[in-house]
């Protein structure tokens, strides 16, 4: 029996691996050697437009649409509920023309009843599918995937991409909760994040390049590879700033090879308010087990309280008023592209 295309992406991506050329390495938080807080002062909690989240690490979406993933699914949820973690599922558009593999998404409210859980569809979507993918999991907000370079190299992917803009501002004038346009890897420029804040949308996920690579992935699938292309995209730290230089803080959520608390905290102080995860996260529960998934889970949130503790910010908040360098080849993109690093550098909030 052939394997599905989505256990087809898992494999790959566990394969793959991710580069951890996401830009991180430019940005330079600055010590504060008279921090006057302690990691009992420390509050994890962040916002995304109405949504309170107690952890600003977001499992960000993945998979579902196979009964083979359902089982990933269900210990991510249990994971996002035992932990206090918002989580996103993977496109539902094979459970909308397929209500058998609808449970491979459902386990994830039925798992976590009280959580916040993020549906997921892609551009292509209708208003009446967005409206479903909704209400399949009771979603708490609605993510938009971007993936344009990802279908022009699967080989059964879409081709046109005519009318993107206005089938988004549709669903965001119907549906009834939150819309995150989000990229799947290549980066949301603030070109075309000023076009999605025009049609109303009030929050991305850049997804920039250096975590989990769907151009390599789909590449690995065809029978001749347009290896040449695996490079495509912006880096993390590049579209964060790109993104921040159109939307106001709490707009904003960064993801795309983050894999640790420290490149998690460099986001989050760059001003993202909330900070998404997959790759990482699905490498520890394949590889290493539940036990090391929860255990990682541990570590990121103690490594954000210590960082925190260490540059004297209480919340998510000051955290994004903290100073912070920008270097390297972050630094030359965003000078050519004409967005002001020198305020990042001179900020002197230490409030907590």
């Amino acid at each position: 029996m052939r394997i599905s295309r989505k256990m087809e992406h898992v494999h790959y991506a566990l394969e793959l691996g991710q580069s951890r050329q996401q830009g991180l390495s430019d940005i330079k938080l600055v010590h504060n050697c008279l921090p006057e807080t302690s990691t009992d002062h420390i509050a994890l909690t962040t916002e995304i437009g109405d949504l309170i989240m107690s952890s600003p690490i977001l499992i960000n979406a993945m998979t579902g649409g196979a009964q083979e993933t359902e089982s990933i699914n269900r210990e991510l949820a249990i994971l996002a509920r035992e932990k206090g973690m918002a989580m996103a599922v993977g496109s539902q558009m094979s459970a909308i023309k397929n209500s058998e593999v609808a449970s491979s998404y459902q386990v994830v409210r039925r798992e976590n009843p009280k959580g916040i859980v993020f549906a997921n569809l892609g551009s292509e979507a209708t208003i009446e599918q967005a409206l479903l993918a909704v209400d399949m999991i009771e979603a708490n907000a609605l993510q938009i995937h971007l993936n344009v370079m990802q279908e022009l190299i699967m080989p059964e992917g879409d081709r046109s991409f005519v009318g993107m803009l206005s089938r988004i501002e549709a669903i965001v004038r119907h549906v009834q909760v939150p819309v995150i346009v989000k990229e799947v890897g290549f980066g949301i420029l603030k070109d075309n994040a000023k076009q999605l804040q025009n049609i109303g949308v009030r929050f991305l996920d850049v997804g920039g390049s250096g975590g989990t690579n769907f151009a390599a992935i789909e590449n690995a699938r065809r029978p001749a590879a347009l290896e040449w292309l695996n490079d495509w995209g912006t880096p993390t730290s590049i579209a964060l700033l790109e993104a921040l230089s159109v939307y106001p803080r709490g707009g904003v959520i960064a993801s795309g090879g983050i894999t640790n608390a420290l490149e998690a905290a460099k986001a989050l102080t760059l001003g993202a308010s909330a900070v998404g995860m997959a790759g990482a996260f699905l490498r520890v529960l394949r590889s290493e087990g539940v036990d090391a998934l929860h255990h990682f889970a541990d570590e990121l949130h103690q490594g954000l309280i210590l960082i925190m503790t260490a540059l004297g910010a209480n919340t998510i908040q000051a955290l994004g008023n903290c100073p912070v360098v920008i270097m390297g080849e972050t630094a030359e993109w965003c000078r050519a592209r004409g967005i002001n690093l020198t305020s990042y550098a001179e900020r002197a909030n230490w409030s907590k």
